[in-house]
């Protein structure tokens, strides 16, 4: 293609010619970069367009619900309000001014009074037969009474029909403060007037949102299969896992059908609930791709015009060449030592008389290469190193018998497929890029990878490839070594392995655990992804160490770390700090996951124990849990939080865990 420009522009004398097709070429490429901006940046204003309006639409459905509760919370608080503390447990008073309170039902599907022993006294419209329900087991009912401040309870079956409901509850005090017990409002999750408004929301067509409680239990949803059903796994949709401890925001994930889709979250902190927007991603870039579509189509046709045009111009513009360029092609064969062409036009003579020039010295260039060639063969016949060579073109052309040696393949098979082709699929791109680079710009190949040899075995190899070049200064090919360095690969890795783990039991050593420490503080720092510590001494080890010795120590350090390694999940961090110090970095967990983690922990390694001479040894754990911080602007921060943490647990009677987030 490039010798056909050259020709082309030598062949058109006008300037209008040149300046046509100038501006064709100009043209093809411009109605090309228009057509892919329009599609990139179409797609990046779509998606904040989208992102922008799913959050104000999450927000809008979180503070509606939060206004919608608030207000169903104050009006149980006005109805105990009017409630004689005296008659509180008085089943006839008490279900006569639930129905004086009837409107209420507009806002609750029920009506109830809990006394202080958690018995129903009266459930309003049911009959009074509910004063015989004990309801003194459930967790909104344990804790109204103990924190005396309204409640939204999680989930629950109804004991009077077994329907799904959600409680709201509020104390009854008297007026010494003792707890009477409770009025609550009963919402049916799915006959609710407040939980059928919200599933009928939608975005669009397709797009829906969809509430959840922060323990993953689906209370809104436009397929009804799904409520009450506990939420995706954090593999299925990570984005979920995350507004379900805390987080709020936009992402663009995949949805529990497999299919993406744009995703925003919003908390209603009140109830401890998730409200999640989702607008699939065929929904959300439906516009750009039909417009798109008919821009290719708009551009297609001008390119097949102008491409019409141009093979129109270049048809008349390369007639004249016609004659040079079949003479040209007998030279190539052989047929003849030169070109002749008979012709007006001082460029096309120029061209035949340089063509001329050139041919002639590349007969001469080559006879010289002939000798140099059986010289070279014979000096890379007897190095002991693999040696290839290769033309500017990136064709192999020689493998010495020691390359054929050390890989097992021989020169056609290398033909077939270069050296470079044969890396690991794991290194094969990025050694492909650096070859390719090579022969673009002349500069030394080097780099040490992955080789995959004839017999199948995977060994480390440095290659090494310089550019020769002809006295003239005008380059010839490549020349390069393939060494094996498989033996010193394995040392420097096993090596880089020791420096960063604690021998005894594999976990990671005090350097190793601080470096993942630095990196967890950097993405706090850059990204607010969280993170929590976890820092811990053995409780009662020291005797183990004195009179079971040092093997028994080992042992029961080995048994802790094999044991606590089964506790924390696989993206956590787990290391022997020092002794019988041990610390767990748990990135993207907040401080109560990690609490839990923690009493995982000290459940389990209070079980564990070592036997010497008769005498059973155990030891528990004193654990410091805190998390990454604002303030914190290197890693001695937490840890000294953590260790302090640790250091009161072990004050204050060992085996317990301090959660500090100060």
């Amino acid at each position: 293609m490039k010798r056909v420009l050259q020709l082309f522009g030598a062949g058109i004398k006008s300037m209008h010619k040149r300046l046509l097709l100038g501006l064709a070429l100009g043209w093809i490429v411009i109605v090309f970069a228009l057509l892919v901006s329009t599609w990139f940046s179409g797609q990046r204003q779509i998606r904040e367009v989208n992102d922008t309006h799913l959050k104000y639409e999450a927000t809008l459905i979180a503070e509606q619900v939060q206004q919608e509760l608030s207000m169903r919370l104050d009006s149980l608080q006005r109805l105990g309000g009017i409630l004689d503390p005296d008659m509180v447990d008085n089943a006839t008073y008490v279900h006569a001014k639930l129905a004086q309170n009837d409107p209420l039902l507009e806002l609750f599907d029920a009506l109830t009074v809990i006394g202080r022993d958690g018995r129903v006294v009266s459930r309003w419209p049911e009959p009074r037969s509910g004063a015989d329900v004990d309801v003194s087991d459930r967790l909104y009912f344990r804790f109204i009474r103990s924190v005396r401040r309204p409640y939204v309870s999680e989930p629950f079956v109804s004991r009077f029909d077994d329907s799904p409901l959600i409680m709201l509850g509020v104390p009854l005090e008297d007026s010494s403060g003792d707890f009477l017990g409770m009025v609550g409002g009963v919402i049916d999750i799915l006959d609710g007037s407040l939980f059928d408004r919200l599933r009928r929301i939608r975005i669009g067509s397709e797009g829906h949102a969809r509430i959840l409680t922060s323990s993953g239990r689906v209370l809104v949803h436009p397929q009804s299969s799904w409520i009450l059903e506990s939420a995706p796994s954090a593999e299925q949709n990570p984005w979920l896992d995350l507004a379900l401890s805390g987080w709020e925001g936009t992402a663009l994930g995949p949805t529990i059908d497999g299919n993406m889709a744009l995703q925003a979250y919003e908390q209603v902190w009140l109830a401890n609930w998730v409200v999640g927007v989702f607008l699939p991603r065929e929904q959300a870039y439906a516009p750009l791709e039909w417009f798109v579509r008919h821009l290719w189509l708009v551009g297609g046709i001008t390119v097949l015009v102008m491409l019409a045009l141009l093979w129109w111009l270049l048809n008349q513009a390369l007639r004249p060449l016609h004659s040079l360029e079949c003479q040209i092609e007998a030279v190539g064969q052989g047929h003849r030592d030169f070109v002749d062409v008979d012709t007006r036009a001082l460029e096309i003579q120029r061209v035949a008389d340089t063509f001329n020039r050139m041919a002639q010295s590349r007969r001469e260039t080559e006879s010289r290469l002939h000798d140099r060639q059986a010289f070279l063969d014979a000096v890379l016949a007897s190095s002991p190193v693999g040696m290839f060579v290769y033309n500017l073109d990136g064709e192999i052309r020689y493998v010495n018998p020691a390359m054929v040696a050390l890989t097992g393949y021989s020169l056609e098979q290398f033909r077939s497929r270069g050296h470079a082709e044969r890396a690991h699929p794991a290194d094969r791109d990025d050694v492909a890029d650096l070859w390719r680079s090579s022969l673009s710009s002349g500069r030394d190949f080097q780099r040490q990878y992955r080789y995959l040899k004839a017999n199948g075995e995977v060994i480390w190899v440095e290659s090494h490839a310089s550019l020769v070049r002809m006295e003239s200064g005008a380059p010839l090919g490549f020349v390069g070594t393939l060494k094996d360095i498989t033996e010193h690969q394995q040392v420097a890795a096993l090596q880089r392995w020791e420096a960063e783990h604690d021998p005894l039991t594999g976990l990671l050593n005090r350097r190793g655990f601080e470096r993942r420490l630095d990196e967890a503080l950097a993405d706090w720092v850059k990204g607010r992804v969280p993170a929590a510590l976890i820092l811990f001494d053995l409780d009662h080890f020291k005797p183990i160490n004195d009179e079971g010795g040092h093997a028994l120590g080992d042992e029961m350090l080995k048994m802790i770390a094999d044991t606590i390694a089964t506790k924390v999940r696989k993206s956590d961090f787990l290391a022997r700090y020092g002794g019988d110090e041990f610390a767990v970095l748990m990135p993207g967990c907040g401080l109560e996951q990690a609490r839990q983690t923690a009493e995982a922990l000290r459940r389990t390694v209070e079980t564990l124990s070592v036997e010497h001479a008769g005498k059973r040894y155990r030891v528990t754990l004193s654990l410091g849990v805190t998390d990454l911080h604002g303030g914190d602007s290197d890693s001695d921060h937490p840890m000294r939080r953590a260790d302090q943490a640790s250091y009161l647990a072990k004050e204050q009677g060992r085996n317990r865990i301090v959660v500090t987030d100060a």
